[in-house]
């Protein structure tokens, strides 16, 4: 069987899996969104109780966050309901939880997918990865700022504030109409929700209770993404040698999580699954992997072996992996002496 057959086999395999149940659809929104809401409610009686007690509920309801967030995913890729109107209706009101308008990182994350390792098309949707020869010429000011958006503080830290502070507020310049209300409509709820919570419970216990939970979340987003692309062996190719499947196997992560981890993240980690076939809903992920052995060869990586993947910050086309800012140093000060060497002025002949 040649590779353009195994591929078809593949599609066919894990096709059967790709369909909505609505009974389990439901099911989730009833045990993801009833928690968050009752554990947010606990949060907000506790603060002038106890501060510390309020902020432990509110990293607990981070993590429903973040499972909030993989239904309003599942709603961007039509894979949630069968139903249209019902898919946006509920993908607008988790982005509105989550705090992304659904319009918009729908169509950057259609593009994510459909471009992901994709050496020829970064930029959209993505995590900025830069080639060793390109950070190598890049100017200082360039290195400066890739270095400092791959620094885990920045990343980790500032990342989630940029998101859904700034990214997701925001329409691109080339957004449609229909993005462009959506958007609209997301920022005006979530004012009014915002302003009514501190009208009534105050600014102190608002940057508390969702200033902690959404900080969390959004971290733990960023994180699941991150970890999910970059590891050591991550596949990534130009476009005449980009292939989908590919792209999808060997370019995304089987992240083995706690059982626990695995519920609140909405079997994400199984991101191979979701990658080939982003029809197939969060709670069938798992089945399919499980029943479609070539799926089964893409790279796991553990809690432990994940932490790993922080010192992975250059990709290497030549290697077919990520290196370290380390490994690369020495063509760094070759190329920087080289540069000042031809910018030094001749002397004149005296």
């Amino acid at each position: 069987m040649n590779n353009i057959e195994k591929t078809k086999q593949l599609r066919k395999d894990v096709a059967p899996f790709a369909k909505s149940h609505l009974n389990k659809s439901i099911m989730q929104m009833v045990n993801t969104l009833l928690p968050l809401i009752i554990l947010w409610t606990a949060a907000y009686l506790l603060v002038p109780v106890s501060v510390w007690a309020s902020v432990g509920l509110s990293i607990i309801a981070a993590g429903f966050v973040v499972r909030t967030f993989i239904i309003f995913h599942d709603c961007t890729h039509g894979s949630f309901f069968k139903n249209k109107k019902a898919t946006d209706i509920v993908g607008t009101l988790t982005g509105v939880l989550t705090l992304f308008s659904y319009e918009k990182w729908k169509r950057e994350h259609a593009i994510h997918h459909a471009t992901s390792s994709n050496l020829d098309k970064r930029g959209v949707g993505d995590i900025w990865v830069m080639t060793i020869e390109e950070y190598v010429a890049a100017s200082k000011m360039e290195r400066f700022k890739y270095r400092a958006y791959r620094n885990p503080l920045v990343m980790f830290g500032f990342g989630p504030l940029y998101l859904v502070l700034i990214s997701s507020r925001f329409n691109r310049k080339d957004a449609k109409r229909k993005e462009r209300m959506n958007t609209y409509l997301s920022n005006i709820i979530i004012l009014a929700l915002a302003t009514t919570i501190v009208m009534t419970a105050g600014w102190t216990a608002f940057l508390i209770v969702h200033g902690t939970t959404m900080f969390v979340a959004g971290s733990l987003g960023i994180w699941l993404f991150y970890i999910q692309h970059t590891f050591e062996d991550s596949y990534f190719e130009e476009e005449s040698e980009w292939d989908y499947v590919k792209a999808a196997i060997e370019g995304s992560s089987y992240y083995k999580l706690p059982l626990v981890l695995q519920w609140v993240t909405g079997n994400i980690g199984f991101h191979h699954v979701h990658h080939l076939s982003p029809r197939v809903p969060n709670y069938l992920l798992e089945e399919a992997h499980e029943k479609v052995p070539p799926l089964q060869k893409a790279t796991t990586v553990t809690i432990k072996t994940s932490l790993e993947s922080l010192r992975y910050k250059l990709y290497d086309p030549s290697q077919k992996a990520f290196v370290t800012f380390k490994s690369v140093q020495r063509l760094v000060d070759e190329h920087d002496r080289l540069s000042k060497n031809q910018n030094v002025p001749m002397k004149k002949a005296s």
